[in-house]
């Protein structure tokens, strides 16, 4: 496949997740689509690598990838104690900032 082929996706990917995070109301969705956009730019940095062929720019993803997978961790955990909290993921109802 051209490289042209794997910036197109990472653009149409980076696309729906931004339609996500500004279409929706609810945290979960929001979440899932800044994974999305940060997966685009994962694509889009391995795509970039695929030209020069070294073997920093796989090792940097895998990275990535690692703090990706702490992020989902503690943004579900935040999600389900929002939840159970509130009794609602709807964004607009975070409006207090006392805890």
């Amino acid at each position: 496949m051209d490289l042209s082929w794997y910036l197109l996706l990472s653009a149409a990917l980076f696309g729906v997740g931004t339609l996500v995070v500004l279409a929706r109301r609810n945290a979960l969705h929001l979440f899932m689509g800044i994974e999305l956009m940060l997966n685009a730019g994962n694509l889009a940095f391995l795509a970039g690598a695929r030209i020069h062929g070294g073997a920093q720019a796989p090792v940097s993803v895998l990275f990535i990838l690692a703090l990706a997978a702490a992020e989902v961790a503690v943004g579900l955990a935040l999600i389900v104690l929002i939840h159970r909290t509130r009794g609602t993921l709807d964004v607009g109802s975070f409006n207090l900032l006392k805890g």
